[in-house]
């Protein structure tokens, strides 16, 4: 569901063979890298590490993105996509408000103020989505896959956060109310129920627009089918069904809170890159306001290896390297070369992704996502708010020379 089809697996093909140097160098990046965050942090790190690895191949395989699911909807009325991540929402909600509301110490939900922030940062990530080619979690994952023009959209979307940092204190000032978790007012069963509802609402209005262009409704996009392969060569090499991809993200975000103390968050570790990346060639992010709040500052301070977001990122990226390799689609991956205007709309997206997550309190994954999960009113918003701009981003689309 990202914006190539070149970063999806295809069925494997008969003389099904692995690309060895992929796979060998995403297993001595695991190897390495878990070494190095054994010996600086402390064992639950590398849990965090493994479980990054986990999803990164879980997105890759499930081609679960949110970009393409969009438009799909939008230009084809088709609704696989949107269905996958409605389902996603309601099991993540069954699982993880509940634990969230358990009485176990140092759990925090991804809530978030509503506000101008939210409205004006969740706008330009939908039109940036369109653009870039991929949300927060689409643009690791097809990286890690080894698409070029990706790793443009991924530079600009670490340079429209640091932006978008210096900028967040004066949006923080407009308009705008403190955070509003559902819990407090309906309860842990209400908060639940009040979410199935309104994820149930969407779910038929998305059938309906399918199945007024088509006729009806496609359902087997949920669960597998055999074409042939087997169930271990399928999840070895193949397309997985949404229903698998599914699953691990769900429980996979569910270990994250359990273990991290947090829902699992992407983009504020773009943050502390590209700050970490202006410090060394001498730019003092310390005198801005954002990288003088607590967190920041020491997510500045310390290595890289103990930001959680950070090491699941680097995760996220081998785990869709490695499923990539043993595939045997990395190759066609980096041969793909955007020309000149598809090179403008990857700038131009990675600078509205980066800005609007850091306005919007992250991206599909910390805002949407992980704030479903725990219930926070703020992701409703952010998901009508960036559905909005991806329209936008539809249509602008074209003229960049991109398909829809």
């Amino acid at each position: 569901m990202t914006d190539t089809a070149l970063a999806q697996p295809a069925a494997p093909s008969p003389g099904w063979q692995i690309d060895r140097f992929v796979v060998a160098t995403a297993l001595t990046g695991f190897a390495l890298l878990a070494g190095l965050i054994w010996l600086e942090t402390k064992p639950f790190m590398v849990a965090l590490f493994v479980i990054g690895t986990v999803l990164g191949i879980a997105l890759y395989h499930g081609a679960f993105g949110f970009t393409a699911g969009w438009r799909n909807l939008v230009v084809h009325r088709r609704g696989a996509g949107m269905r996958a991540q409605l389902l996603l929402f309601g099991l993540s909600s069954l699982i993880m408000v509940p634990l969230l509301h358990s009485g176990q110490a140092g759990l925090v939900g991804a809530v978030a103020p509503v506000g101008t922030s939210l409205v004006v940062g969740s706008f330009l990530f939908g039109i940036g989505m369109q653009l870039g080619g991929g949300c927060g979690s689409g643009t690791l994952f097809t990286v890690g896959a080894g698409n070029i023009r990706m790793v443009i959209t991924l530079v600009f979307f670490i340079v429209g956060t640091v932006a978008g940092s210096i900028h967040l204190p004066w949006w923080l000032d407009q308009p705008g109310f403190d955070p509003v978790p559902l819990v407090a007012t309906l309860g842990v069963s209400g908060a639940i129920l009040a979410q199935w509802i309104g994820l149930g609402l969407i779910a038929l209005w998305v059938n309906r627009v399918e199945r007024k262009s088509h006729g009806s409704v496609e359902r087997g996009e949920l669960l597998w089918q055999a074409q042939g392969h087997g169930v271990f060569r399928t999840l070895v090499s193949g397309r997985w069904p949404f229903t698998w991809a599914i699953l691990i993200l769900a429980v996979g975000n569910a270990l994250t809170l359990a273990i991290g103390g947090a829902p699992w968050s992407i983009t504020f570790a773009f943050n502390v890159w590209g700050a970490k990346a202006l410090e060394a060639i001498g730019v003092n992010m310390g005198q801005f306001e954002f990288w003088q709040w607590q967190y920041p500052a020491m997510a500045l301070k310390d290595s890289v290896l103990t930001n959680i977001p950070s090491v699941m990122n680097f995760g996220l990226l081998l785990g869709a390297m490695l499923a990539a390799g043993l595939a045997n689609r990395f190759n066609e991956a980096s041969r793909s070369r955007p020309e000149s205007r598809q090179f403008l709309a990857a700038v131009v997206g990675g600078l509205l992704l980066g800005y609007g997550a850091r306005l919007g309190f992250g991206c599909n994954i910390g805002a949407l996502f992980s704030g479903i999960a725990s219930a926070s009113l703020h992701a409703w918003v952010w998901f009508a708010c960036a559905f909005a701009g991806s329209l936008i981003g539809i249509r602008l689309r074209p003229w960049f020379r991109l398909p829809n």
